[in-house]
């Protein structure tokens, strides 16, 4: 399911993905199209969410479009990391496939960001 209205005349958005690790999180950042086109990023990126061993937030709110490559790397982040998978604020287009998927069953959806922290310096690494 594509949202057209945020598309622009350059054309389709490329979709990103990135990771966010701190002291006991870790943010799964996704913007544009996550789509099969961006396979090998996604999954880099949810295997390094994986490996954090941490809760898992997805940050969705600039995603334009997904297709069922990331609708089945998000179920195996919910079956695959501690606590439940919590999404913010995900757009329309996200909202129907956790619908339809019955994802929505294993992942908490919040409507604010709850702000993520600043990575903290190693023991014994003390800043003058």
């Amino acid at each position: 399911m594509r949202d057209d209205s945020s598309t622009s005349d350059r054309g389709p958005e490329t979709g990103t993905a990135s990771v966010m690790v701190a002291q006991g999180r870790t943010r799964l950042v996704l913007s544009g199209e996550i789509d099969v086109a961006l396979s090998s990023e996604l999954t880099e990126a949810v295997s390094e969410a994986e490996s954090s061993r941490n809760p898992v937030e997805i940050d969705a709110r600039h995603v334009t479009f997904m297709d069922s490559s990331g609708v089945a790397l998000l179920a195996r982040l919910a079956h695959r990391t501690p606590g439940p998978l919590t999404m913010i604020k995900p757009p329309d287009v996200v909202r129907f496939l956790l619908d339809i998927t019955r994802l929505g069953d294993v992942v908490t959806i919040v409507e604010e960001d709850p702000g993520f922290p600043e990575p903290t310096d190693p023991p014994g690494d003390d800043a003058a």
